[in-house]
């Protein structure tokens, strides 16, 4: 039986790994798929909801039951937290930069009770550091709580990074304050030892990047949202010679529905009363309508263009047709491809690689004499340089637009596997003309017969067709609007029946 959940707290491919590998120990899951981008996780077992919840917590996390509203509110949340915090954090970096590196780089002045007061400039740069590393603590906890699970993630490799510029900086300003305000040449070259912007500097980008990201996964999953969209909210019901308007929630199986021009088909179903033409591209790919009559199945999501219809729901809720799409389409675009996989293997041992890589960084050069300040700063850079995680999030970030782009332009996937073989397609076959035209219908030839006028003809189409909602009507209207070939007076049409008329029409 297949299960999915929402998952909260992750934030590299290392978290996702870690969950995957947590899950699929427990007895009862025979598979288990992670996705960073969605927050989400799908698994294949008969293992209950609260052993799995609890494994995601004992890796150091948290999962609920999967809900689309419940994700989708927890990512809005987060982009608009996310927002604020580099805002105030942005500025606040700016007025930092300012005063640790404006006079030094660009000859910038400071007020004049600061200047060459470089113990009341460190003091500065600290409180202003500490803002920016309070609205970003995120980080540190996360990173925490990742090393003491023994699985460091990539908040990990910030908090390492960010904290240990901040910690020296504030060493080497207490080393400051007990030299003393006489001595300013040693003030001097120990303020130049100062690394506070840095610390802040690698919070406000590693922010930056997680807002760029949470906006990125929201345009991507848009096309998700439209399919979704497709379905009405409402259903008319027709019970005892009455309709009455419902919530789409409310519509069972067997229950009568009308569905009048214009309007979106609520449920899958069986039209019982009526004719119409349905406009059914969103579901397969075909532009031209289908005409529908009684005994003919409808599926939820699709259009009623022309005619008033009755129908008996046969499927409701997640089992339409549409349901059965989003949900397809959903799981492609979270699962993972072969090459996947073989990232997330590597990611899963990427951020403790790099850990031990900074650390050996760090002992070279100090064996090679170089000053502690000098080797810290070495070692946190390859800490730095290794947060965004390429690795690890490259991948499923491809997956996941490639499926968002072709479900916006109508080319669904039923799995990753399938999306990634795709690159190998070198022969595309259509079985129908409406999926590579434009999919409006519109008159190519008129060939009148009997010696029938063709300006004649078309002026008496128009007035028949005028009031009808069919889609070869509405291109025969088209084309006469189009020649300019109205009719003045279009009460009596009778005339026509005996022309002889035969026409031709494409969806060009």
């Amino acid at each position: 039986m297949m299960k999915k959940y929402n998952v909260y707290g992750m934030s590299c491919a290392s978290c996702s790994a870690r969950v995957e590998k947590a899950v699929s120990e427990l007895p009862g899951v025979s598979s288990c798929s992670v996705s960073l981008l969605t927050n989400s996780m799908t698994i294949e077992g008969d293992a209950t909801d609260a052993d799995i919840i609890a494994a995601v917590s004992n890796a150091g996390y948290r999962a609920d039951v999967f809900s689309y509203t419940n994700g989708k509110d927890g990512d809005e949340r987060k982009k608009h937290a996310s927002l604020q915090r580099f805002i105030i954090s942005a500025v606040t970096l700016i007025v930092l930069m300012y005063f640790s590196m404006g006079n030094m780089m660009w000859g910038w002045k400071v007020p004049g009770f600061l200047e060459g007061n470089f113990v009341a400039l460190g003091f500065l740069q600290m409180i202003l550091a500490t803002v920016i590393i309070a609205l970003n603590f995120r980080f540190f906890i996360g990173g925490y709580k990742s090393v003491v699970n023994l699985a460091p993630n990539m908040d990990a490799l910030v908090a390492i990074g960010s904290g240990s510029a901040y910690i020296y900086s504030v060493v080497m300003l207490i080393k400051m304050v007990l030299t003393g305000v006489g001595d300013e040449h040693s003030l001097h070259l120990i303020y130049h030892e100062l690394y506070f912007e840095s610390a802040s500097m690698i919070l406000t980008l590693i922010t930056l990047g997680k807002l760029l990201e949470a906006f990125s996964k929201g345009k991507t999953t848009g096309a998700i949202e439209k399919l979704m969209h497709l379905a009405p909210n409402y259903a008319t019901i027709y019970e005892n010679g009455e309709e009455y308007r419902v919530n789409i929630s409310e519509l069972q199986i067997g229950s009568i529905f009308v569905v009048r021009p214009g309007e979106s088909i609520p449920a899958d179903g069986v039209v019982t009363e009526g004719i119409s033409a349905i406009d059914e591209s969103a579901l397969s790919g075909e532009s031209i309508p289908v005409d529908k009559s009684v005994g003919e199945k409808v599926s939820a999501g699709t259009i009623n263009l022309s005619g008033y219809l009755k129908c008996r729901a046969t499927g409701v809720g997640e089992e339409t047709t549409l349901s059965h799409i989003i949900k397809m389409v959903s799981e492609a675009s979270e699962g993972k491809a072969p090459v996947a996989r073989a990232a997330d293997k590597i990611a899963g041992v990427f951020v403790p690689s790099v850990m031990v890589i900074s650390f050996i960084t760090f002992i070279v050069w100090m064996l090679l004499e170089k000053d502690f300040g000098y080797a810290l700063a070495r070692a946190i850079t390859v800490l730095v340089i290794s947060c965004p995680c390429a690795l690890g999030l490259a991948t499923p970030v491809a997956i996941m637009v490639g499926n968002g782009v072709g479900a916006k332009n109508g080319i669904l996937f039923k799995t990753a596997e399938i999306f990634e073989e795709s690159s190998k397609i070198k022969t595309v076959v259509f079985d129908k003309t409406g999926t590579v035209t434009y999919g409006q219908m519109s008159v190519t030839d008129v060939i009148p017969l009997n010696g029938v006028d063709e300006k004649e003809l078309i002026s008496f189409a128009y007035g028949l067709e005028i009031k009808s909602e069919h889609p070869v009507a509405k291109a025969i209207v088209a084309e006469a609007e189009r020649r300019k070939l109205i009719p003045q007076d279009v009460h009596d049409f009778e005339a026509v029946s005996g022309m002889g008329v035969r026409g031709k029409c494409n969806n060009d």
